[in-house]
């Protein structure tokens, strides 16, 4: 079932980034998961995808526990069932969905390990559409150039998050993607923000009348806020290379505002 995150993958060498937090390592197909056994959710997840032979793989998998980790290490079904808590997918089920039919079945049918989920809310909108519609991008971008990339996506595990059936439900996620142009590194950072839409204090709630908020983030930021050590990520940010002043995270309002 496993061979991992791969840090040459790009041909310029990329390590899985690290989070300050202790972590156990689990390797899947083409992806691998940093679990946070004592928030019982993945701190870093990292995935390698390649444009040029990516597969349009039918929808198959179900959601299961790792038998790797304890039970009680992972946020399993308990946490999404009866509520407007939607289970979901970190690596996405299509990422590493690429080379032959059955080693892309094999890869896109590990991502329904709950190792590889987060709590996100239900009732998705316009924003939410803009986060699926920046993950969408990255993807095509990747089968249009022929081009390799590295993701990395995890929820921000802050102290502050609301608590609810065991868990704390975290209320902001990041993403990081990472390519070659020519013999350098180039990467994009992202942050997603659910704050306004989860309320825990009876139970949960869930507001569809609130947003999604998506920005697109200085890496440095990212990884200062989410307790991460990127290596090589931060200084090979588009977003600040390319002179935009001040560099700061900027709401996206639609993929047209991406700075690659």
């Amino acid at each position: 079932m496993s061979d991992g995150y791969d840090s040459d993958f790009l041909g310029i060498p990329l390590p899985l980034p690290a989070h300050e937090r202790p972590t156990t390592r689990l390797d899947y197909p083409r992806f691998s998961v940093l679990l946070d056994e004592e928030r019982r959710f993945a701190a870093v997840t990292g995935v390698v995808i390649d444009g040029a032979s990516l597969r349009d793989q039918p929808r198959t998998g179900e959601w299961r526990l790792d038998p790797r980790v304890d039970d009680d290490a992972q946020a399993g079904p308990e946490v999404y069932s009866r509520n407007d808590l939607d289970r979901g997918h970190l690596v996405r089920r299509r990422d590493p969905g690429w080379g032959s039919a059955s080693e892309a079945r094999d890869a896109t049918e590990a991502t329904f390990f709950y190792t590889n989920a987060a709590p996100q809310a239900a009732g998705f909108n316009q924003s939410k559409d803009l986060w699926r519609g920046l993950e969408d991008h990255v993807l095509a971008y990747a089968e249009t150039t022929d081009q390799r990339i590295a993701v990395f996506t995890a929820p921000v595990l802050d102290e502050a998050d609301p608590p609810y059936r065991g868990i704390r439900v975290p209320l902001r996620f990041w993403k990081i993607a990472a390519w070659r142009e020519g013999d350098a590194l180039a990467a994009a950072g992202f942050v997603l923000d659910q704050t306004d839409l989860v309320d825990t204090r009876q139970g949960l709630t869930v507001s569809r009348l609130g947003a999604f908020r998506t920005f697109q983030s200085p890496i440095a930021d990212i990884a200062a806020e989410a307790g991460l050590d990127v290596g090589p990520l931060a200084a090979a940010d588009t977003f600040v290379r390319r002179g935009l002043r001040p560099v700061v995270a900027r709401e996206l309002q639609g993929v047209d505002d991406i700075v690659l």
